[in-house]
């Protein structure tokens, strides 16, 4: 999946998904129309929208998620990196901590995070 973005309105709908998958396209059809105001037909185009993105799939009338919602923030996150920061972790982080102090609990946690990735 290379097209991290998505609308308020798509994002909504997969948060739904994430949260019930699996689950049959007619219990996502009444949660949308709960949660949404959706009609039958508008949850079934958004859903093959992302399913075309590679999100989800609807198999047999089963709706499943193909990523996790950790793995398409992560993918999110590193679209964001590249796009806004020539791919540079570090000018990301430099920036954000330009802006926002970093408390004790996010540098000791960032550390761990460093030093997992070197194996230590």
């Amino acid at each position: 999946m290379e097209d991290y973005r998505l609308g308020e309105v798509e994002r909504r709908f997969a948060d739904l998904i994430w949260a019930n998958a699996p689950l049959p396209s007619g219990e996502l059809v009444r949660l949308c129309q709960g949660e949404l105001g959706w009609k039958k037909s508008t949850t079934y185009t958004v859903l093959k929208r992302l399913c075309q993105k590679g999100l989800f799939v609807n198999d047999n009338g089963t709706v499943r998620a193909l990523l996790s919602r950790e793995e398409f923030a992560a993918g999110q996150s590193a679209a964001f990196v590249a796009d806004a920061f020539d791919g540079s972790l570090p000018k990301f982080l430099a920036a954000f901590s330009a802006r926002q102090r970093l408390t004790e609990e996010e540098v000791a946690a960032l550390q761990a995070l460093i030093d997992a990735q070197r194996g230590e």
